[in-house]
C-alpha cells in the first residue's frame, strides 16, 4: 500500500530526524488508502477548514460594501484556489510544494491591512471594484517576496531548530484554542445577540466532543478515521430538529461561479504596498510552524535535509498559491494547521488524501449551493470539534521540543515565546495605540512568538551552563 515519495527521496539516517510525536498512524505519508476511506478523511479536513477559509473574504467583502451577487463569487473563489492551492501543495509540482498533507486556506494575517488599503481607497472615492484592484495588484506583487524567500531557507537551517519550530507550533495550537471556545460558545453572532455561553451552546458542542472522544477511545480504525465527521453530522442533525440551522441563505446563491482571472483588474501603490512585505515575511514563518508540526504529525523528520527540501518547497508553494489566488480575485492563501489536528485525530497522514480535499474545495468554489450547506453548520458544532484539535497541535509542539536537549538556553527561547505571543492573544488591546504597522506585525501570537524564538535563538550564546534536562538520543534508545 505504501508507494515510494520518488520527488522527494534522499539519502539520511532517519531516526535521528524523526518527529518524536506519538501519533499511531493507519495510512502513513505516502500510503494510498482506499477511495472511500480517503474520501471520508478528507471531508474531515473539509469540515475543519471550511469556515476557516470563508469567513476572511465575508468580512472584507462587508468591509468594502460588496453586495452580495459580488461577495459570493469572492467566497467560490477563496474555496477554489484553496482547491488548486491544496493540490499544489500535496502533488509537489518540480520544487513547488511540501509534498506532505497540508492544506491552503485564505490567510487570516492579512485581514487587517487588505480593509486598511479598500477601505481607505473608497473613502477617497473608488469604487468597491477598484478597491478591490487595489487589494489583488498589491497581494500579487507581495506573493512575490514570499516566493524569493523560499529559495533562501537553507541559510536558516541553524535558526530553525527543532525548539524553534516546535515553539512555533505549541503558540500556533495554544493561539487557536481561544478561537475553539468562543466557536463552542456560539461565536460572534452568539456575542452580539446575547446567547453566547448559553446551556444549550455549550451542550451541543459538548456533545459533539464527547463524541469525537468516545470513537477514538473505542480503538476501531474505521471509527477513529470518522470520529470527526460523526460528531460533526450528528450535532448537524441535532442542531436542525433545535432550529439553529438557517438554510435561506441557500435560495441566494448562483448555481455556478466561473472563475475569471483578473475580473477587477489590478492597481498598484506603493505605500499601501509597505505593511504587506513583513506580512508576507511573518506568513513564511508560520507556514515553516505548520508545516513542520504535519511533518511531526505524519512522522516526517523535522530537521535535515529531507525535512528542509519540504519546507522550502512548502514556503514556495505558499507564495505562488497566493499569486494564484490574487489572479483568480481572492485574497493571500496560507497553509492551515488546524489540519494537523485532523491527521492526529483520523491517524491519516496520506498526502493523497490531499488530492480529494483539493477536489471537494475546487466543486464547492464551483457549486456555491453545496457550500452554502457546509456553511450553515452552527458554530458550537464546529467548537466542539475544533477544540480538541487545536489542542493535539499544540501537544505536537510539545513533543517536537521534547525530542531535543531542554537546556538553560532552550528555556529562555521557549518561555519568552510562549509568554510574549500567548500574551497579545490574551490580552489584545496592549496593541490599541500602537501604530497600524506594529499592529499588523504583532497582534498576531504565532508571529510574535515565532519572530521571538527565531531572534533569541540567533542572537542568545549556544553555550550556556547548567543544562536542565541533558538527554541524548542515545540514553533514549538504553531506556
Amino acid at each position: 500500500m505504501a508507494q515510494s515519495n520518488h520527488e522527494l527521496a534522499v539519502d539520511e539516517a532517519p531516526d535521528p530526524n524523526k518527529a518524536k510525536v506519538y501519533v499511531e498512524l493507519i495510512y502513513g505519508l505516502d500510503d494510498r488508502p482506499p477511495v472511500v476511506e480517503a474520501f471520508f478523511v478528507a471531508l474531515q479536513h473539509v469540515l475543519a477548514a471550511f469556515v476557516g477559509i470563508i469567513t476572511p473574504p465575508l468580512i472584507i467583502c462587508n468591509a468594502l460594501g460588496l453586495d452580495p451577487a459580488q461577495t459570493s463569487y469572492i467566497v467560490s473563489m477563496s474555496l477554489f484556489i484553496s482547491g488548486v492551492s491544496t493540490f499544489i501543495q500535496c502533488k509537489r509540482i518540480g520544487v513547488v510544494g511540501s509534498g506532505l498533507l497540508s492544506l491552503q486556506g485564505t490567510s487570516f494575517s492579512f485581514l487587517g491591512p487588505i480593509i486598511g488599503i479598500g477601505t481607505a481607497a473608497v473613502q477617497a472615492g473608488s469604487s468597491p471594484q477598484e478597491a478591490l484592484a487595489l487589494i489583488f495588484g498589491v497581494c500579487f506583487f507581495g506573493s512575490f517576496i514570499e516566493i524569493i524567500l523560499s529559495r533562501f531557507l537553507h541559510l536558516a537551517q541553524k535558526i530553525i531548530t527543532p525548539v524553534v519550530s516546535g515553539t512555533v507550533v505549541m503558540v500556533i495550537g495554544l493561539s487557536l484554542i481561544k478561537t475553539g471556545i468562543i466557536s463552542m460558545a456560539g461565536g460572534v453572532v452568539a456575542q452580539q445577540n446575547g446567547t453566547f455561553g448559553s446551556s444549550q451552546n455549550l451542550a451541543l458542542g459538548g456533545l459533539v466532543l464527547a463524541i469525537i472522544i468516545l470513537l477514538n477511545v473505542l480503538g476501531n480504525r474505521y471509527l477513529r478515521m470518522g470520529a470527526i465527521a460523526i460528531g460533526l453530522f450528528v450535532g448537524y442533525i441535532i442542531s436542525i430538529f433545535l432550529g439553529l440551522v438557517d438554510f435561506s441563505v441557500l435560495g441566494r446563491l448562483p448555481l455556478f461561479s466561473l472563475p475569471i482571472p483578473f475580473r477587477y483588474g489590478m492597481r498598484f501603490d506603493f505605500a499601501a504596498f509597505v505593511p504587506f512585505i513583513l506580512l508576507y515575511l511573518i506568513t513564511a514563518i508560520e507556514t515553516i510552524g505548520d508545516l513542520t508540526a504535519t511533518s511531526a504529525v505524519s512522522k516526517q523528520p523535522i530537521k535535515g535535509s529531507l525535512y528542509f527540501r519540504r519546507i522550502k518547497g512548502g514556503v514556495l508553494g505558499d507564495g505562488i498559491n497566493s499569486l494564484l489566488a490574487a489572479v483568480f480575485n481572492t485574497f493571500p492563501n496560507t497553509t492551515f494547521s488546524q489540519n494537523n489536528g485532523v491527521i492526529q485525530m483520523t491517524g491519516v497522514g496520506s498526502r493523497y488524501v490531499g488530492f480529494y480535499v483539493a477536489g471537494i474545495f475546487a466543486v464547492l468554489g464551483l457549486l456555491p449551493i453545496v457550500g452554502g450547506i457546509f456553511q450553515a453548520l452552527p458554530q458550537p458544532v464546529l467548537g466542539g470539534a475544533t477544540i480538541i484539535m487545536f489542542g493535539s497541535i499544540a501537544v505536537a509542539g510539545i513533543n517536537i521540543i521534547a525530542s531535543t536537549e531542554i537546556d538553560r538556553r532552550a528555556l529562555i527561547i521557549v518561555a519568552a515565546s510562549l509568554a510574549l505571543g500567548l500574551g497579545v492573544v490574551y490580552v489584545p488591546e496592549i496593541l490599541n495605540d500602537k501604530p497600524a504597522l506594529i499592529k499588523n506585525i504583532f497582534s498576531s501570537g504565532i508571529s510574535t512568538g515565532g519572530l521571538t524564538a527565531i531572534l533569541l535563538n540567533a542572537f542568545l550564546p549556544k553555550q550556556m551552563d547548567s543544562p536542565i534536562v541533558e538527554q541524548s538520543a542515545e540514553s533514549e534508545l538504553d531506556s
